[in-house]
């Protein structure tokens, strides 16, 4: 059952990410820009921003304002839709959104997808979301410390070490599970699995970690 307080939690947090995409993003493209910043770069810094504030923050409201993922899970795919018609209409945003790319649009689905999935399996939140923040914080962490160093988009290994100390720290809310998971995908997002992006290893890979711990060895999460 659909509660008013989940509701309104929803239209809450949608808005939060039209406020983050539509106008915060758009602002600080335009502000980097003027300050000489490629456009490349101001966009990549953009959608490691929207990562964190959008996909991360969401993220760890979850578990807080809802019982169910149902609602959540329609908020992702609604986000996932209206950013793939921005694509689809050549319309692409172009502060955030890049022609080559549906990367944002795989983010929304398995932002919704895995949330959605951890509840089924555990009936916690927290199991799906632990994955997402992987995905939202922790490879944005990583590609921002990046891109600070060497000034372009690109891999190193100082980068993943960054990514293990946090999606490890945060992992640790899940027991020895959430660390090895957290470790595990800070590892693969060093290496590039064409077509298959980050967006879609980090959480998928970190969350068979889990579920596998928790229908094998439930001695290895903490819930």
């Amino acid at each position: 059952m659909i509660s008013v307080g989940e509701a309104a939690a929803t239209l809450l947090l949608l808005g939060w990410v039209v406020f983050v995409v539509m106008i915060l993003t758009k602002a600080l493209y335009n502000w980097m820009r003027s300050r000489g910043i490629q456009h490349d770069v101001a966009v990549y810094y953009n959608r490691k921003l929207m990562h964190i504030l959008g996909g991360g923050l969401c993220a760890v409201a979850v578990p807080f304002l809802f019982e169910t993922p149902i609602l959540p899970f329609v908020m992702a795919i609604l986000l996932a839709f209206s950013t793939f018609m921005f694509h689809r209409k050549n319309r692409i945003m172009y502060w955030f959104q890049m022609e080559e790319n549906l990367y944002e649009v795989s983010f929304c689905i398995m932002w919704g997808t895995i949330i959605t999935l951890g509840w089924f399996i555990s009936g916690d939140l927290w199991f799906g979301a632990v994955p997402v923040l992987f995905m939202s914080v922790g490879d944005a962490v990583t590609g921002v410390a990046r891109n600070l160093i060497y000034g372009k988009r690109t891999k190193s290994w100082l980068g993943n070490l960054i990514m293990a100390a946090f999606s490890m720290s945060i992992g640790a809310a899940l027991g020895v599970a959430g660390i090895l998971a957290g470790g595990a995908v800070s590892f693969l997002e060093h290496f590039e699995f064409s077509p298959i992006d980050d967006n879609v290893i980090v959480p998928l890979v970190s969350f068979m970690i889990l579920a596998f711990a928790k229908i094998y060895a439930p001695w290895m999460l903490s819930f």
